[in-house]
């Protein structure tokens, strides 16, 4: 059977949005693109655990990383997060089976 809602994909993504660091990471990557250095910094927060939940992050396809210099650079997935609309400034997370409308910064 062909379900349109996946649902392994979606119960992959949510279990990865599960976690409260996981979540403080999407809310600093909504600012643009930053390493894991800048972001344990924003997070207060060892390197290592900020590695280790990029990654998490990026198998359930929420972030993608791309190297630049010596460093990884961490942005949403343009698939996946939606910025302001005009119509009315809302921020929205596109989990594919469900979306989230974030609250503003």
């Amino acid at each position: 059977m062909n379900e349109p809602l996946q649902p392994d994909r979606c119960a992959r993504v949510l279990r990865a949005l599960a976690d409260p660091e996981r979540l403080r990471i999407i809310h600093c990557l909504r600012g643009g693109a930053r390493n894991v250095s800048e972001l344990a910094a924003l997070l207060d927060a060892e390197i290592v655990n900020v590695s280790h939940h990029l990654g998490v992050l990026r198998h359930a396809g929420l972030v993608q990383d791309e190297k630049q210099g010596r460093f990884v650079v961490y942005r949403l997935h343009p698939d996946v997060f939606h910025g302001p609309s005009a119509a009315d400034n809302t921020e929205r997370l596109d989990l594919g089976c469900c979306r989230l409308e974030l609250p503003k910064s």
